[in-house]
């Protein structure tokens, strides 16, 4: 048994806590490798989407089992038209059709910057109940010259063939009445097939704004 070793041995407890003996300057210095297989958690950038004036971006590549969870960033998405909702929808056939079935929940809460209203409410029209159409992010985005929304999308293990798909999101959107409106909202594609695309666009008009796509180790 090395040094390393017989230091932990003598300071676990029997209910198996770390005592703090058991971590010196001394045992940390010696140790010289990591067990390869523990997952590092990294970020892989995989694509940049970029709109300019544009109707929608998608990802059809790059979605596979190769990642287990990916994140979809949203950098300052500005809609041409004011009071826009960015939106999302899957598919199954690399982009031919986004049409999977979902279910959700939506929250979001609000503040002004006159500090003259705020709240917290469930959402029941930007839920979903097994619908095929397209998931609302957030609501009323402004269109002016600083408003903008931007957040994060995160879909996990889009390549099961066993399980649905589940999602979470958080949105941060300033809105043309000087709000701020946080959306809070998670939900699964009710489908065993593997999700291989997926497609985001404005409920009304073109948009700017950049969208990177992240595959998590």
């Amino acid at each position: 048994m090395g040094t390393i070793t017989r230091s932990f041995a003598n300071n676990i407890t029997t209910s198996g806590v770390l005592l703090p003996a058991s971590l010196t300057n001394n045992s940390i210095a010696n140790v010289t490798a990591y067990n390869a297989a523990i997952a590092t958690g990294n970020m892989v950038l995989l694509s940049t989407g970029t709109a300019s004036n544009s109707a929608s971006i998608s990802f059809t590549t790059g979605i596979n089992s190769t990642y287990k969870e990916y994140q979809f960033w949203f950098i300052d998405i500005h809609p041409r038209t004011d009071s826009s909702y960015i939106q999302f929808n899957l598919s199954t056939d690399s982009g031919s059709n986004y049409n999977v079935t979902k279910t959700s929940s939506f929250f979001r809460c609000f503040n002004s910057e006159d500090g003259s209203g705020s709240g917290l409410t469930y959402e029941s029209g930007l839920d979903l109940a097994q619908s095929t159409g397209y998931q609302s992010m957030s609501a009323d985005i402004g269109n002016g010259a600083d408003e903008t929304a931007a957040g994060v999308l995160t879909l996990f293990n889009p390549s099961s063939t066993t399980y649905v798909k589940h999602y979470i999101s958080e949105i941060n959107t300033y809105r043309s009445d000087n709000l701020m409106m946080n959306h809070k909202f998670a939900g699964y594609g009710n489908t065993t097939t593997a999700i291989n695309a997926i497609n985001f666009n404005m409920t009304t008009g073109n948009f700017d704004g950049t969208i990177l796509m992240y595959g998590i180790v």
